[in-house]
């Protein structure tokens, strides 16, 4: 809890009201690593020194990172991907929390903390610092730009799934692009929502809207019979495994949340930790997607679509019910993923906008929206889109940028016993080659045969 200025308690946050007195009391205090080469900093707390004008609880920024996460669901290596890209947001924010101590700050964005480490670093990494950050803003920059066009065309196709039932003579009329331009301005709108606080309560409703789909979804796969083995094959040919793990990064990735939400935080070291707020949100994710990718391909085998719910029987009211809920709850998903793009954007042109800053922020807001479903216009196709972003994008962002910040950051302080974190490191950076290379190629080769027919 937060004593205002006025020597008043600040009310609880959303569900902080069911959380018990004594684990929101609790702050966990991550020790493993020793950090006592940074002696000149002991006397700095670069936690009780932030302040924030609109602190987000532990569960507001749960509830963000249960939706930032993604849609799509995978079968094999799904705990693989979870975790190792779990770990490198970890391995992100541990990084800043002694980025901090070195440079006396009390938060860092993303980029900052790339710059940092490079400054910090050995003596041949210094000079690369400012083109570290300057790529690292680009990338996140191109990475959720697309990742929001991909979530403006999963909401056009589940509107259009449902409208198009009804309106089935109308097909040739109401494409893709119709349902996509017609998003602009409820788009609009959401873009306008400034502060990062005020997601909360709208993930929140996505959350609700995104149960009642999954819930309903379940039931059409468990309830309704038709599961069996023998529409699937155990080990899929190591060729399609690229494919797989481009879409799956994709949905598991956050990397670009995870450090505009940790510097919102009011206990920012209650992120980490075995129990910490980034393992929770995760776990239930990881949990989601292997029940509802395993179902799902028990049920539909090959015929399985981009996404689930698309399978469903569209004569019926319920399937009807989950289209327009996962259509909801992407829609509010998506003001959390702009943020990133509107904060990378804002910070470029802030100082050209002085006098009137608040009408050039709106402006900004709706140009970049415009923007984004123009691309959704141009490419109206999920699982290729998403493979690009997540094999390119995701890799570099999401696996490769934090063991390599992770390995420049303990250049002096050291990498533990035996040097296990450049060997850990060593695996990541492997991973991520292989999700980045082959990936990318096969999702290329998916774009160009679905608009060369």
């Amino acid at each position: 809890m937060v004593v205002e200025s006025n020597g008043g308690t600040s009310p609880p946050q959303e569900l902080e009201t069911f959380i018990p007195q004594e684990e929101r009391n609790k702050e966990k205090i991550v020790s493993k690593y020793n950090l006592t080469k940074d002696v000149e900093s002991a006397d700095f707390d670069p936690f009780s020194e932030r302040k924030l004008d609109n602190p987000t609880s532990n569960m507001d920024t749960l509830t963000h990172l249960l939706k930032a996460a993604g849609l799509i669901s995978g079968i094999f290596f799904t705990v693989l991907v979870a975790v190792v890209c779990t770990h490198c947001a970890y391995v992100l924010i541990k990084c800043a929390h002694v980025l901090y101590k070195k440079t006396r700050k009390t938060k860092m964005s993303f980029p900052e903390v790339a710059e940092s480490a490079l400054q910090n670093g050995p003596q041949w990494a210094r000079p690369w610092a400012n083109s570290f950050r300057i790529f690292i803003l680009v990338s996140l920059f191109m990475t959720y730009f697309g990742t929001c066009s991909v979530y403006t065309v999963i909401v056009a196709t589940n509107i259009s799934q449902v409208v198009l039932h009804y309106f089935e003579d109308h097909k040739e009329v109401l494409g893709i692009r119709i349902f996509i331009i017609a998003l602009l301005l409820p788009l609009i709108f959401m873009a306008w929502i400034r502060n990062l606080k005020y997601l909360a309560p709208v993930s929140m409703i996505a959350n609700l809207f995104m149960g009642v789909g999954l819930g309903i979804t379940f039931y059409y796969l468990v309830g309704t019979g038709g599961l069996s083995f023998d529409k699937v094959k155990a080990v899929k040919p190591p060729a399609e495994w690229p494919e797989f793990f481009s879409l799956t990064i994709f949905a598991m990735e956050a990397i670009g949340v995870v450090m505009p939400l940790e510097n919102a935080m009011r206990t920012p070291r209650s992120m980490l930790g075995f129990c910490g707020v980034l393992n929770k949100g995760m776990s239930g994710v990881t949990l989601v997607y292997i029940l509802l990718g395993f179902l799902g391909y028990l049920r539909y085998g090959d015929y399985v679509e981009d996404s689930i719910n698309l399978n469903l029987e569209q004569a019926h009211i319920s399937a009807q019910i989950v289209q327009i809920a996962i259509a909801i709850a992407v829609y509010c998903t998506f003001g959390l993923q702009f943020f990133v793009c509107v904060d990378i954007m804002w910070n470029c042109i802030k100082e050209k906008f002085t006098k009137r800053p608040d009408l050039a922020d709106y402006v900004m807001r709706t140009i970049m929206v415009t923007a984004c479903v123009l691309l959704a216009v141009a490419v109206p196709t999920i699982a290729p889109f998403m493979g690009v972003i997540g094999a390119f994008c995701f890799s570099l962002l999401g696996l490769i940028a934090p063991a390599f910040i992770e390995i420049i950051t303990f250049w002096e302080i050291g990498y533990g016993p035996y040097n296990y974190l450049i060997i850990k490191n060593v695996l990541v950076l492997l991973f991520g080659a292989f999700a980045l290379v082959f990936g990318t190629k096969d999702a290329v080769i998916s774009i160009i045969n679905v608009y060369s027919k």
